[in-house]
């Protein structure tokens, strides 16, 4: 029990200081490289928690794909980060007034949580025994079934955050250079090869 007490710590102190430096840090991609710490902290804590199959895809979708690939996007976008403190003093009402409905809400759940006990007792569902179901067979039943809304408005949350990075991405700017579909389909093999015949002994 004192190794688990002590790998709990570890893992959770490891993961709020490289949480708090992925806020901080003044680099992007400093940013995203403690991201992917947070995400490997927290892997741990579900094995300490017994939850191997959400350790794995923490790390395999997480840390293999999403952190990669916003480490590529920071890396790859040319943005203007003088431009973006410009106006941080303009959207700052919103974002304070964002965060605030957003610590009342969490007071309230956490409230009624200690006022009333009775009712995360009565939301519960009963836990079978390890012996009958996996871990994974157990998460996949309570996922797709109480929660298969929550599960499908977090792909539409993830297709939203897509389709805006695909516009920052493609958005005009002056001196670059874009895809044309169209003009590419369009071309003919004449425009594009020419057939030349090399006499011997006269090539390069």
């Amino acid at each position: 029990m004192i190794i688990q007490a002590l790998a709990f710590y570890m893992f959770a102190g490891i993961a709020i200081a490289a949480g708090i430096m992925v806020i901080s840090a003044r680099n992007p991609v400093h940013s995203v490289l403690f991201l992917i710490l947070t995400f490997f902290n927290a892997a741990g804590l579900f094995v300490l928690l017994g939850a191997e199959f959400l350790a794995m895809i923490l790390v395999v979708v997480y840390v293999g794909a999403v952190a990669v690939l916003f480490l590529f996007v920071v890396m790859m976008l040319d943005i203007n980060f003088a431009e973006l403190r410009e106006g941080f003093l303009q959207y700052l009402p919103i974002g304070a007034l964002v965060g605030l409905i957003l610590l009342v809400e969490l007071a309230m759940v956490f409230g009624g949580w200690h006022f009333a006990p009775e009712a995360a007792k009565s939301g519960a569902m009963p836990i079978p025994s390890p012996d009958m179901v996996t871990n994974t067979h157990a998460l996949g039943r309570v996922l797709y079934t109480n929660y298969v809304y929550l599960f499908q408005a977090a792909g539409v949350v993830l297709l939203v955050a897509m389709i805006g990075a695909i516009v920052l991405t493609h958005r005009s700017r002056p001196g670059v250079r874009k895809q044309d579909i169209s003009r590419q389909v369009s071309r003919r093999a004449e425009e594009t090869v020419e057939m030349r015949k090399v006499e011997p002994g006269s090539g390069i």
